[in-house]
């Protein structure tokens, strides 16, 4: 494993020059591949060599973009989609039989929420859930058919932390897969591979990109799990795309000084709704008064650029502070330059019914901040003129 830094890694980690001897990865903007002959076609589709088929196998963009993250997350292997969900749900489906079963943290991502309780179920797949804040009835819910822990954190939207050593411990203990998102995070803020998970996903369209873009998602890990993942999905056709995979490897090469950027705008937005009279609680890894703050700086390098917080006075007031923003972005995205302002109860999370909503935190006036990196003084601004 290389010795050098993750900011070098992100940047100096790129494919071979070609003849032309280019400084910047160029495009490789093809569906398919060529061979010197038949034998090479045969030996090439057995397997016997290692090279580029057809890009919705492997492409070099592709291939540079998901060695990167495997290299910034300690994984052995991986495998781009284009989306984040995609990523999810190619990832469960590959490792998955009919009649299996998963135990989840019950706050995750609402369409995540949908697969487990609508689609997987199609293929008699069950999920059990736990509460962020009830790690340890995670053991009473195992089953003998019980195959995977899931878990999101920072959790979306209500930015809870949950102890990735101790899932790690469980799931060695019971020999279950342990798959984390770590969108929120990523691999700069916080390597799930190193508590014990066996498998990473990331929307990449998020952070990762951090411009509000392109659409993409990564599933890294063992590299016997990801072998799995490869063959659902060359089949199932949901490949990340040359194009977005180039803009995303490029965008790795800024991650870390965004991320720092981010991380530093968004504990200096927590701390002044934290003292803001209409503001009834917040929500950031970073803060002392946040209930997994001594978890978030046991496994995270920063907080994240990810606030919630709970206006008082509730639905009502929550739709008058949205509609004075002026300057952020009333968007369902996050992680972009551009701070985003979203409610999740009537989007993200609007499938989820009110007491699934509210089993996770998600009440009418809970606010999600994606801090951006304008200058914070303007960011606050802006939320100020909209509390009063």
């Amino acid at each position: 494993m290389s010795q050098n830094h993750f900011e070098t890694e992100a940047i100096r980690q790129q494919l071979e020059r070609t003849q032309y001897q280019e400084h910047s990865v160029p495009l490789y903007l093809t569906s398919s591949f060529v061979f010197e002959d038949a034998e090479d076609m045969r030996a090439s589709f057995s397997e016997e060599k290692q090279r580029n088929l057809y890009s919705r196998f492997t492409n070099p963009n592709t291939s540079e973009f998901v060695e990167k993250i495997c290299t910034l997350e300690g994984a052995e292997a991986g495998y781009a989609y284009a989306t984040g969900m995609s990523a999810v749900f190619s990832t469960f489906a590959a490792l998955l039989n009919a009649g299996d079963h998963i135990v989840s943290c019950r706050s995750v991502f609402g369409s995540t929420h949908t697969l487990f309780t609508k689609f997987l179920p199609k293929w008699n797949i069950e999920t059990s859930y736990f509460k962020v804040n009830e790690i340890e009835k995670i053991e009473s819910l195992i089953q003998p058919n019980t195959k995977i822990i899931y878990a999101e954190t920072p959790t979306n939207p209500a930015v809870d932390i949950l102890d990735l050593e101790v899932l790690g411990q469980i799931a060695k203990k019971h020999n279950l897969l342990l798959i984390i998102d770590n969108c929120f995070a990523t691999p700069y803020l916080q390597n799930p591979i190193q508590f014990g998970a066996d498998l990473v996903i990331h929307s990449a369209t998020k952070l990762i990109d951090g411009q509000g873009r392109v659409l993409g998602g990564v599933t890294v890990g063992k590299a016997n799990l990801v072998r799995e993942i490869y063959l659902f999905s060359r089949n199932t056709g949901p490949a990340l795309s040359p194009f977005n995979a180039w803009v995303l490897s490029k965008s790795l090469e800024t991650l870390s000084v965004r991320v720092d950027r981010h991380c530093e705008n968004a504990l200096k937005v927590a701390t002044f709704l934290e003292q803001h009279s209409n503001v009834e609680l917040v929500k950031y890894p970073f803060l002392k008064s946040h209930p997994q703050y001594h978890i978030a700086k046991k496994q995270m390098k920063k907080g994240g650029n990810i606030v919630a917080f709970q206006i008082k006075g509730g639905l009502e007031h929550g739709k008058t502070f949205l509609n004075k923003i002026n300057m952020c972005s009333l968007s369902a995205n996050l992680g972009d330059t551009r701070t985003i302002v979203t409610h999740p109860a009537s989007t993200t999370h609007s499938k989820l019914s009110v007491e699934d909503r509210a089993e996770v935190g998600i009440t009418d006036g809970l606010v999600r901040i994606s801090v951006g990196l304008e200058n914070v003084e303007d960011i606050i601004k802006d939320l100020e003129q909209a509390l009063v």
